[in-house]
């Protein structure tokens, strides 16, 4: 079997039909599958403090409500930061050699955390520190997507990707229903008899050791590096110049950086805002969020990216509206449907802008060498390939920073004025932004004003 999965594949044409149907499709599908098992664990890892800071007070921990939205928040910058270096790597080392990497160095976090979170006398600032590494886990999702995004024929890469990041984001449900499951019992001991405070905190980091190295050695046996998707930093960096690259950025924060933001604080914004509900029900929220982003990727590849987002904005507009009016209204039915259904337009708009993304780049590519013949053409389908693949995990990089902002916003809020009001309408202007950049960028009938040649015309 070693003979027909090759670390490195030198041959790769999904765009030709024959070779999709015969060879590739296969192939894709396997190496899809892993890098969902990787990134899945990924994203466990980053939000493992979603739960954990919530934990915290009961073991005997005596940190500020601000102090532990930064413990949730901190994680979400670290791993935006890191998506930019993911990104590249795929192209530099391939993408089965950084998956198994990736993957490996999630046991620092998970290490870390299940000793550290065992003494109660640790001080913020190293606390805080520990939950910086959790940031390696978000990396993933950058190098996952780049890679992916190389496999797949045009055709299919909004589902492709869709079901890729669904796959990942599940992660952030998993371990928040799992976490306080395993919290409360004492399978998984190794750093003390008893638990802290009636909890086992360090299960938190020590449930995924056994899932990690299966993500490893499954990366090892069953993925594949492509020759094709070998490319320069310095080529891919070349995306940093287009104008739609922070265009979509922009756009990104509001869906994926939504996602992620409210991944990582609804357990810790259920806990302050309504005490008595068990936070065991947060991880509803980025359950339908995860399961929707596939269906953002389908209906995008049927009716146009560009259209979906554009009404998307204006779902998630009304459903903040939800979230302010009953959270002042302490209507704790009411919040958690609106959050909901927040979630599930987070969800859908991650699937639809990821879909946008590769169509934004093949049509300028194409429009450069219009009428030049089948030559030129091709190498702009080349050229538009790596340049998106790049464009998809740097724009995944800048969307990530919401993991930072909308956590640590609610804390500065709750801080200020008791409540997280102020932040909901500082996100609900963010989203007015974003509904006007995707009309005029991508919906606008005057191409020559509005961004490149044919966007407009070309259901991106």
């Amino acid at each position: 079997m070693r003979e027909q999965n090759p670390a490195w594949i030198s041959e790769w044409n999904p765009e030709d039909q024959t070779f999709w149907t015969n060879t590739g499709k296969a192939i894709a599908r396997r190496n899809l599958i892993w890098s969902i098992v990787a990134e899945h664990i990924g994203f466990s890892v980053w939000l493992i403090w979603s739960i954990v800071a919530t934990k915290l007070p009961q073991a005997g921990f005596h940190y500020s409500t601000d102090e532990l939205f930064q413990l949730v928040a901190v994680p979400g910058l670290i791993g935006a930061l890191m998506r930019f270096p993911y990104t590249f790597a795929v192209t530099t080392f391939g993408g089965r050699n950084w998956t198994i990497f990736s993957a490996s160095v999630l046991f620092i976090p998970t290490l870390a955390l299940a000793y550290f979170v065992s003494h109660p006398e640790t001080p913020f600032w190293l606390m805080l520190l520990i939950a910086c590494t959790a940031g390696l886990g978000g990396g993933n999702f950058a190098s996952s997507m780049t890679n992916i995004s190389f496999f797949y024929p045009d055709r299919m890469k909004g589902w492709a990707l869709g079901l890729n990041a669904a796959g990942g984001n599940i992660g952030v449900s998993s371990v928040q229903l799992l976490t306080p499951i395993l919290m409360g019992l004492g399978l998984i001991n190794l750093y003390q008899a008893n638990p802290v405070g009636g909890v086992y905190l360090q299960n938190a980091g020590l449930m995924w050791v056994v899932p990690i190295a299966i993500a490893v050695f499954g990366a090892v046996l069953f993925m594949n590096n492509l020759t094709s998707a070998k490319s320069s930093i310095k080529n891919q960096l070349a995306i940093i110049k287009r104008k739609h690259t922070w265009v979509m950025s922009i756009i990104y924060i509001g869906t994926f950086g939504s996602f992620i933001g409210y991944s990582a604080a609804f357990p810790l914004l259920i806990k302050t805002q309504f005490p008595a509900v068990t936070i065991s029900i947060a991880f509803l929220g980025p359950l339908v969020g995860s399961l929707a982003r596939p269906l953002g990727g389908l209906l995008a590849d049927k009716i146009g990216g560009a259209i979906l987002t554009f009404f998307n904005f204006i779902a998630m507009v009304a459903a903040t509206v939800g979230v302010l009016y009953f959270v002042g209204a302490k209507d704790f039915t009411g919040f958690l449907m609106s959050f909901l259904v927040l979630f599930v337009t987070t969800g859908i708009g991650n699937g639809s802008t990821y879909r946008m993304i590769p169509s934004i780049f093949r049509e300028e590519n194409l429009h450069k060498v219009k009428g030049q013949g089948e030559v030129a053409r091709a190498a702009a389908l080349k050229t538009a390939s790596v340049e998106s693949g790049a464009a998809v995990g740097f724009i995944g990089a800048i969307g990530a920073v919401g993991g930072y902002f909308i956590p640590s916003g609610f804390g500065k809020s709750i801080a200020a004025t008791g409540g997280p009001q102020t932040a909901l309408v500082v996100y609900l202007a963010f989203y007015a932004i974003c509904l006007t950049m995707t009309w005029w960028f991508y919906l606008r009938r005057n191409p020559q004003t509005a961004g490149a040649p044919s966007l407009a015309e070309a259901r991106i």
